[in-house]
């Protein structure tokens, strides 16, 4: 080929213009027969014939064919040399790959000459058997036999067994494993296998670990034992116990785990990998797991529904890690109650009055009270040095706070003997300042002593006071008139005075010998034979009751004395016993009482006088008012001025005197209950009105304003118009009697919830304190420095209309500022009295 390119090459120089295209194409046409095996001189020779027709068949032709044969020749030109390349990698992955195994095999044969083994290999089921390796099982009566002698080692009744199954590995390439005996007792593994085309046998001595495992048996049947009877004690326990694998996962639990985490059963609460101990004390067991430390924790845990403390101990072992929980809720319960007990009593130590100090064995202090700081003034930071008994004895000495001593060594050696006595020892401190204190010493069965320090200086100053008010209390009771007996709880007398002993004549010595209440009450019986008192008397004195109450009574003395008798529990059982002489009293009372029942009738009878007098006067009045306006009409005869001014003086009068003898007859009837309300829905405005119109005259004379304020909703309401508008008269007619000229009068009415309020005020003279209570009195009349005369009956039909519709009547004044008096009424037909009925 590169001939040929040269020869191309030498033409495509020797010619120019066309020629060029022919020189390419006699060249492409050498290269081509050269590379395709052609002789050269076959390709010079086409190229000579076709040298002629170059200029104009290599025109388009040649054109072609050199393209063509040029991109064949790169084309196959890089085929090649690829897939020489792949045949060369090919060929060094083979020779790798042969050197892999040849490795292997020898290795295989230096490890199957290392352990007591023969392999026997057939490439065909005719072909010879090829044996490597050698055993000892195969050594019979110190000849060794071929392993394809299986008549002389093996057990005659395996030899069959095995012959076939050798054949069907050969023949079909089935495999097998067997366990045979040998004849010399030993044991041989068996296994075939076709192996690459090959039937290969395998015969391995396994003798030793045939023996091995046996033993291996044995120990695991008697492990699996213990294993099995620790379970079964496991499962019995009350306690959760658990084993982990060695990243802490559950492998085991018993019954009473799976109960504590309500599962089914044991394997359900591994196969679900439930916790006992909620998360933190897990936590904290993972962190010691990772530590390869044990874990002893104390954790809450909820266990069959009810909360728990367990104490739970997980320690490592070579496998994972083993736990147990125990319930210590009770001991925990008792624990913070002996905590609390300990912190209650040092509370109730720290409040007792009575210094307490305790030393331990070694004569130092361990424990004081505030009572001990505040009774020695000792400063608490030097009590917390716990000194010992002996320092602090020095110390307050010399502050001069201990009792003074001759010998004060002796005193403090006398003190500290206490720590080896077995008994209890009281002394008397006597100390500067006029203190005394009682000191109680008890020894400590744990070794030291406990000192209680009881301030008694102001128990001595009370028993001192005590005492002295005895005295005073007993120079008192002597000193009473009233007669006075205590009776203790067992009904005997433990108290008395002169005054009771002389009221009812008992001798000092009978008292003095504190005698039950049955015999004082026997000799009182004498002067007083009230048995109904003296029998509850003496109940309540001895008598069983669920409730001690004070009791009263009056006596009536054989002799004419009135006693009133008082009888109170005391707080310790015992029971006070007051005799009072109350002759005079009740005699000033029934005095009383005689001329009270006759005031009483006299005024009764003045009503009854004044009731039939206006009875009696009502009807001649109400004739004179007839003649009276017919005489004013002039029906009889004309009349002169004057005659006209005395006929309407008459009929004022008249009237006057006839509301008069009304409001009377009026009063009468509400006393004897025979008023009866017409009730009737009334117009509140109209009802203001029509009691303002009687009023008019007496305005126009007095020049006194009368302004009526009537609210947008007081509306209508049901009421007895007739007596509500004699109220409204009476009220608004003393407030004119009481008001000046020029003055002005209100009257005010509105609804207030479910009430009309009517108020009339006025602003003259007012009324004072004192007499404001009794303005509703009858005849009960106040002219308050006024010209205005009454009889005190104005005021009293006021507040019996108002009280008889259930409403009520309120007065606020002051002297010199006026006067409000407001009365309020149900709005509602139910709620007045008469209508209710």
């Amino acid at each position: 080929m590169t001939g040929a390119r040269q020869d191309g090459t030498a033409g495509y120089g020797a010619r120019s213009g066309r020629a060029s295209l022919g020189g390419v194409a006699s060249g492409a046409l050498l290269a081509g027969s050269a590379w395709l095996g052609w002789p050269s001189e076959a390709g010079a020779s086409t190229l000579e014939q076709l040298r002629p027709f170059a200029p104009d068949a290599f025109s388009a032709f040649g054109m072609s064919m050199v393209v063509g044969l040029a991109v064949f020749s790169a084309t196959t030109a890089i085929l090649y040399v690829r897939e020489r390349a792949r045949w060369a990698q090919r060929e060094a992955g083979l020779g790798a790959d042969l050197n892999s195994a040849i490795a292997r095999a020898e290795q295989a044969e230096v490890f199957g000459s290392t352990e007591d083994q023969v392999v026997v290999s057939w490439d065909s089921p005719s072909a010879k058997a090829q044996i490597s390796g050698a055993g000892d099982f195969l050594l019979v009566n110190g000849a060794r036999v071929s392993p394809l002698a299986f008549g002389s080692w093996v057990a005659a009744l395996q030899v069959k067994a095995l012959g076939e199954a050798v054949d069907l590995l050969k023949s079909r390439g089935e495999p097998f494993d067997m366990g045979l005996n040998g004849r010399d007792g030993g044991f041989v593994e068996a296994r075939g296998r076709a192996v690459a085309g090959r039937a290969v046998l395998h015969l391995r001595d396994v003798s030793e670990t045939r023996r091995a495992l046996l033993a291996a048996e044995q120990d695991l049947a008697r492990v699996r034992g213990i294993h099995q009877r620790l379970a079964a004690l496991m499962d019995a326990s009350a306690s959760p116990s658990w084993l982990r694998g060695p990243q802490g996962e559950l492998v085991w639990v018993n019954a009473a785990y799976a109960r504590a985490v309500e599962a089914p059963s044991a394997e359900a609460a591994v196969a679900s990998g439930a916790e006992l101990l909620d998360r933190e004390a897990r936590a904290k067991a993972a962190e010691a797991r990772a530590r390869g430390e044990s874990v002893s924790v104390r954790a809450p845990a909820v266990v069959g529904g009810d909360r728990l403390i367990l104490a739970v101990e997980e320690k490592p072992t070579p496998g994972g890690y083993v736990g147990h929980a125990v319930d210590v809720s009770e001991l925990e319960a008792a624990r913070a109650d002996l905590v609390r007990q300990m912190e209650a009593h040092v509370r109730m130590l720290d409040r007792l009055p009575t210094a307490v100090a305790a030393f331990d064995a070694r004569q130092r202090l361990a424990y004081r009270n505030l009572a001990y700081e505040k009774l020695w003034s000792l400063d608490p930071a030097y009590l917390d040095t716990r000194p010992t008994d002996g320092e602090i004895l020095d110390r307050l000495r010399t502050e001069r706070r201990l009792p003074e001593a001759g010998a004060y060594k002796d005193w403090k050696a006398q003190r500290l003997k206490a720590y080896h006595a077995i008994e209890t020892t009281e002394d008397w401190w006597y100390l500067p300042g006029g203190r005394a204190v009682q000191v109680t010493t008890s020894p400590n069965p744990q070794g030291g002593v406990i000192h209680l320090f009881d301030d008694a200086t102001e128990r001595f100053s009370l028993e001192s006071k005590v005492n002295a008010m005895s005295r005073m209390q007993r120079e008192t009771l002597d000193g009473l008139r009233e007669g006075v007996a205590v009776f203790g709880s067992d009904g005997r007398l433990r108290l008395s005075n002169p005054a009771f002993a002389t009221m009812w004549k008992l001798s000092p010595g009978f008292l003095e010998g504190m005698p039950h209440v049955d015999e004082v009450v026997t000799l009182c019986r004498l002067l007083c034979p009230a048995e109904e008192a003296w029998s509850t008397l003496r109940g309540a004195i001895v008598g069983v009751r669920d409730r001690r109450e004070d009791h009263a009574s009056r006596m009536l003395r054989q002799d004419g004395s009135v006693v009133d008798c008082a009888l109170a529990p005391l707080p310790d059982g015992a029971t006070l016993l007051t005799f009072a002489d109350v002759t005079d009293n009740v005699n000033v009372e029934r005095a009383l009482t005689e001329r009270n029942e006759a005031l009483e009738k006299a005024a009764r009878l003045r009503d009854d006088f004044v009731h039939h007098v206006s009875y009696a006067l009502r009807s001649p009045l109400t004739t004179i008012i007839g003649f009276a306006q017919l005489i004013g009409e002039e029906i009889a005869g004309p009349l002169n001025p004057r005659q006209r001014d005395y006929a309407q003086l008459i009929l004022r009068s008249s009237g006057t005197l006839l509301t008069i003898i009304n409001d009377i007859l009026d009063l009468a009837s509400i006393d004897n209950d025979e008023l009866q309300l017409e009730l009737e829905t009334t117009d509140v405005a109209a009802l203001v009105a029509s009691a303002a119109r009687g009023l008019e005259e007496r305005l126009a004379e007095t020049g006194i304003t009368l302004r009526q304020t009537i609210a947008p909703d007081a509306g209508s309401f049901v009421c007895d118009a007739k007596r509500l508008r004699q109220a409204l008269y009476n009220l608004m007619s003393n407030a004119i009697g009481f008001s000046s000229q020029g003055q002005l009068v209100e009257v005010h009415a509105l609804r207030e919830g479910d009430q009309m309020v009517f108020r009339v005020v006025d602003q003259g003279r007012g009324i004072p304190a004192d007499l404001q209570g009794r303005v509703f009195d009858r005849f009960e009349t106040h002219t308050a420095g006024s010209r205005h005369r009454g009889i005190g009956l104005g005021l009293a039909i006021v507040r019996s209309f108002i009280s008889l519709h259930g409403g009520t009547v309120e007065i606020q004044s002051r002297p010199g500022e006026g006067t409000a008096v407001t009365c309020r009424v149900p709005a509602s037909r139910d709620a007045v009295p008469d209508a209710a009925e």
